[in-house]
């Protein structure tokens, strides 16, 4: 079975706002204020906790491995708690997942968000249910830019790793099809800014209309 996988944050749904605000409650725990804002650090959201961590730190001058890892935790905590209070999915971008189950394509998500809160913001989302599979950070002992996650989650969708697609928004996803030797489908509108076209994908994708078409064209029958 042919199979297209997305990564979600930044990709299927705009977390920005939501992963900023868990990073902001840690900052001011600290006595730091916020120190990260839309819509300059949109991307830096997307790199992860520890990335936003570092980020405020060091903007404010107190950047220190050690308090980055003290307040990882609480980042997590904070960011399951309210991890739906700004996060939308990209328009089109549920249409285009159920025209390709029509079309005959499985379909997955892998993440490099931790599973537990990939599977409650999907839920939460009312999305979950649309895709064969999802993969996080922690269900397989290595995580993206390693080719094996997105290899998983192809084979849980009942696909084909060798004919699967990553549809992706950073130079992690890009890496990731890379090794994994399959096509790597990038997003431009989604916040992580830079030359995606830089980066050599096989496609870029400006809207997700153009997706099941465009997943014909590199995975044809």
């Amino acid at each position: 079975m042919r199979t297209v996988i997305f990564d979600l944050d930044g990709t299927l749904a705009d977390t920005s706002g939501d992963l900023l605000a868990a990073a902001n409650a840690c900052f001011r725990k600290m006595g730091l204020g916020d120190l990260l804002h839309l819509p300059q650090d949109a991307g830096v959201a997307l790199r992860g906790g520890k990335s936003m961590l570092t980020a405020g730190l060091k903007r404010a001058g107190r950047y220190s491995e050690d308090l980055v890892e003290e307040y990882y935790p609480v980042l997590l905590e904070q960011y399951r708690d309210a991890i739906d209070h700004n996060t939308v999915m990209y328009p089109g971008a549920m249409e285009a997942v159920e025209q390709l189950k029509v079309d005959g394509f499985r379909v997955g998500i892998c993440t490099n968000k931790p599973e537990a809160l990939a599977e409650k913001l999907t839920r939460s989302l009312g999305v979950r249910d649309a895709f064969h599979s999802l993969v996080g950070a922690d269900t397989l002992p290595v995580r993206k830019p390693d080719p094996e996650p997105l290899r998983e989650a192809a084979r849980r969708a009942g696909g084909d790793p060798e004919r699967t697609i990553l549809i992706g928004d950073t130079d992690t996803d890009r890496k990731t099809s890379a090794a994994a030797g399959v096509a790597s489908v990038l997003v431009t509108f989604g916040p992580s800014g830079g030359d995606l076209e830089a980066l050599r994908p096989e496609a870029l994708l400006q809207r997700f209309e153009d997706l099941p078409a465009l997943a014909a064209r590199l995975l044809p029958l």
